[in-house]
């Protein structure tokens, strides 16, 4: 068995990966990062390292890299045979992942199992858009190609911090993971990956741990910002940060209860728990690598508009969201291209047009002026 993957990154060694191999799959990584494709072929195994309780150490081995920027038919080739492929590039890079993945499919023979493509990425239904990004690229030939592959959303979770200097290809990680994976698009045809869970309906877990898991994490890197203090852990050692998290997770846990229908209490323990993971202070996880990428995290199907504008519909409590993405408008980091964008464009655009371009969301909205609010705070902030 062969699955492919897409990002040799730290999630893609450290979290997918790790579950492909343990489900005994040979692994073909995909990255454009030559000095990463090098230094993975240039070893035949690497440790991935859990750090915290319960953590133990697991070896990889069966797996080689292919520079899809330089060898792209070499991609296709392993993707026309895989059984697998996955994703952990980021939702914005899947466009660039679709091309490869409809010559494998034009390449296949038809008589192999359908193709198992799963885009493991912090959105939702990315699969969904990734599919869609490949129809619309074979045109014409999707009638034929489209019972060639199985598409299938999931809902990823586990904590994989910046990594130390001279780890090589080692992942450092947390012991937690979650992989949820919608099970009817498979019909009965499981693949074998240990420890992935599969359910009838993904949309609850997703929304689950996307307005818990990583609305809470950015919310403690803006704050965390805000005050000066770099770490993931220590941001949530500071009282009036762990206040400001504990009050936004009490809004989104409202909303997913009342969508949902989930359990009330059920949600507080899963809540708790999340807190605690974040707190592992063995866990190098910085403010600056988790709060990157701002504009995308504040665009409204995000971790903060979306929930937000959800629950102003249904006339829930918003006011510790709006906060935190007050916060998240003041994240600086000349690092981070979307912040250094962010920052210009505060300055260039008033209060109204910044917060309809960025958020998405219609001025009638009941969301968008206290969302306006903040932005012109901001830029008061910015203009004394």
């Amino acid at each position: 068995m062969k699955a492919v993957h897409f990002g040799a990154g730290n999630i893609g060694r450290g979290f997918v990966g790790l579950l492909l191999h343990q489900g005994g799959y040979d692994l073909v990584f995909s990255d454009v990062a030559a000095s990463l494709v090098d230094a993975i072929n240039a070893v035949d195994s690497y440790t991935v390292h859990e750090v915290g309780e319960g953590g133990t150490d697991t070896i990889v081995t069966g797996f080689r890299a292919i520079n899809s920027a330089e060898h792209p038919e070499q991609v296709v080739a392993e993707i026309a045979t895989a059984e697998i492929v996955t994703t952990a590039v980021g939702p914005t890079i899947l466009k660039f992942v679709a091309p490869h993945i409809v010559q494998g499919l034009s390449q296949r023979d038809p008589g192999l199992p359908a193709l198992q493509i799963m885009a493991c990425e912090n959105a939702i239904n990315a699969t969904d858009l990734l599919r869609e990004q490949i129809r619309e690229l074979a045109g014409e030939d999707w009638a034929s190609l489209e019972s060639r592959a199985v598409f299938a959303n999931t809902a990823v979770d586990r904590i994989v911090p910046g990594q130390p200097e001279g780890a090589g290809v080692d992942v450092t990680v947390e012991p937690f993971f979650e992989w949820a994976i919608e099970s009817p698009p498979f019909d009965g045809n499981l693949p074998d990956i240990p420890g992935a869970h599969f359910v009838d309906e993904l949309g609850p877990y997703i929304e689950r741990k996307l307005f818990t898991v990583n609305t809470g994490h950015a919310t403690t890197a803006y704050f965390g910002a805000q005050a000066g203090i770099d770490t993931i852990a220590g941001a949530l050692a500071e009282p009036s940060i762990a206040d400001h998290v504990a009050a936004v997770l009490e809004e989104t846990s409202s909303l997913l209860v009342a969508k949902h229908g989930l359990d009330p209490d059920a949600q507080a323990e899963y809540r708790a728990k999340i807190l605690r993971r974040f707190r592992n202070t063995e866990l190098p996880d910085t403010v600056w690598r988790v709060g990157r990428q701002p504009l995308r995290k504040i665009s409204r199907h995000e971790r903060f508009v979306g929930p937000a504008a959800e629950a102003a519909e249904r006339g829930l409590s918003v006011d510790a969201l709006v906060s935190a993405i007050g916060a998240a408008l003041e994240f600086d980091d000349a690092e981070d291209a979307q912040s250094v964008e962010l920052q210009q464009m505060i300055r260039q655009h008033d209060a109204a047009s910044f917060t309809a371009t960025t958020t998405g969301l219609d001025p009638q909205h009941p969301l968008f002026s206290k969302i306006e609010t903040v932005v012109a705070a901001r830029q008061a902030a910015l203009a004394g």
